[in-house]
């Protein structure tokens, strides 16, 4: 599957209606999401014939590009039911089989089967210090091959350092530099829209 084909069907999903901000619920642009799958499989072979969890799912956007592209199994798994009924129906409009859990990355031990590939989108730590490094703890555990995950480029060296020396990552390297752009959805969002600088990282367990 071509860039913009793919890109294309995800820019064609449900988005949230009423996202939680307590849990930074922010989509995954499709340009994004498409460029991050897409550089995984085409680049490193992560994704098509893998098993992929997309952890914080949400919308199911990094879940079902993988399933696009061909990944064995796909899991996603979010703390919020809702997120995962929208993830549910999405999948079920491009006809793709996806399983979806709820589950909470930070409380839970991971009983689902061996995962090869993680990808994510998590929480940038702006509203619950920290946030981003639980979901990349996790995921450094569960992931056997590699974890894909955005971070704000702000915290480069932070989640670097925090990767290779807490988190026991084989190696951390930004893949390229993102523009994420955060449209308006909460009441205390100013500007209709703020474009934040975002790391594509790789993550070697």
């Amino acid at each position: 599957m071509k860039l913009k084909q793919l890109e294309g069907l995800l820019g064609d999903l449900q988005q949230f209606s009423n996202p939680k901000v307590e849990l930074e619920q922010y989509p995954t642009r499709p340009h994004i999401a498409s460029r991050m799958l897409y550089m995984a499989e085409n680049s490193f072979g992560d994704i098509s014939g893998k098993v992929v969890a997309d952890f914080g799912c949400g919308c199911g956007t990094l879940g079902i590009a993988g399933a696009l592209l061909g990944a064995e199994y796909v899991v996603g798994v979010d703390i919020d039911s809702q997120s995962l009924e929208l993830a549910s129906l999405n999948a079920e409009d491009l006809e793709l089989d996806i399983d979806l859990v709820l589950w909470d990355i930070r409380n839970s031990k991971w009983r689902g089967q061996i995962v090869d590939t993680v990808v994510m989108n998590p929480p940038f730590g702006t509203r619950k210090k920290g946030a981003d490094i639980d979901f990349l703890s996790t995921a450094l555990k569960v992931a056997s091959q590699a974890v894909y995950s955005l971070h704000k480029t702000t915290t480069r060296d932070h989640v670097k350092k925090t990767a290779l020396r807490d988190l026991n990552a084989r190696s951390a390297e930004v893949l390229c530099e993102l523009r994420f752009d955060v449209p308006q959805l909460y009441k205390f969002h100013k500007k209709k829209e703020v474009d934040i600088a975002v790391d594509l990282w790789r993550f070697v367990p």
